[in-house]
């Protein structure tokens, strides 16, 4: 009897044994799956050769818009789209991969679905667009009177304004051939705190330049279209037009 209540007492040992350590198995194979799952999100989140939906739209619409792509806009990450997203990289100082990853969508203002619609979502752009703006002012006026930087600003928030140009900060500033910073690499400088607040007060919508959407040194300037814009105003040695 005894050896009989023994040899039950190991089976039902062996048998919870058994299911602990299936349990254990079942939940170590869940945790891999949910890690691989969440690898596998991460890169599809990343716009690359032979992406495609509506992320990819708007890229090539913005490169397309700031003369970076030649292409049709289908939202598919074809050559031509690689090419265009690699030119863009170079010309504003990234990473030249062809990958559309967070850095590079960060300077086309285009926001992931992840972080869109999260409220610190709008902090996070609004530090974001307070710091590139005081790149660029520091970049294209820190020599130039505290009023003259807002103004630089400002032009930057009218071009935004105007259907002439990109709608977003990003947009504006990275267009192809737009500011002397961003083709000699100065937007990568980091400003000043009179930059940063330049930029604050423009934001907040300060406009010395009185509604200008260009601005230009009349002492260095070559190009002769420029000439013709009506003036708004001269701010030390800068003269902002329309």
């Amino acid at each position: 009897m005894g050896d009989f209540m023994l040899k039950n007492k190991r089976k039902i040992i062996i048998t919870i044994t058994s299911a602990i350590i299936l349990v254990v198995l079942l939940i170590s194979g869940i945790l891999v799956y949910k890690k691989n799952e969440e690898q596998n999100l991460s890169i599809e989140a990343l716009s690359k050769y032979g992406s495609r939906g509506s992320e990819v739209t708007q890229i090539q619409t913005k490169l397309k818009r700031w003369g970076y792509y030649k292409g049709n806009i289908d939202g598919i990450y074809g050559t031509q789209t690689l090419n265009a997203v690699k030119y863009f990289q170079r010309k504003n100082g990234l990473t030249v991969d062809g990958i559309a990853g967070p850095a590079t969508l960060k300077a086309m203002g285009i926001m992931t679905s992840s972080s869109s619609s999260s409220s610190s979502s709008s902090s996070s752009s609004y530090n974001s667009n307070l710091n590139l703006l005081s790149r660029l002012i520091y970049g294209e006026a820190r020599g130039e009177s505290y009023t003259g930087q807002v103004a630089v600003g400002a032009v930057v928030m009218n071009r935004v304004k105007s259907s002439s140009f990109p709608n977003s900060i990003s947009g504006v500033i990275y267009q192809s051939g737009a500011f002397d910073a961003v083709k000699d690499g100065q937007i990568n400088l980091n400003p000043n705190s009179t930059a940063k607040k330049a930029a604050q007060d423009a934001l907040n919508g300060w406009d010395p330049s009185y509604g200008a959407i260009y601005y230009f040194n009349p002492a260095t300037a070559t190009n002769k279209w420029i000439w013709s814009r009506p003036m708004t105003v001269t701010i030390g040695k800068h003269r902002f037009c329309k």
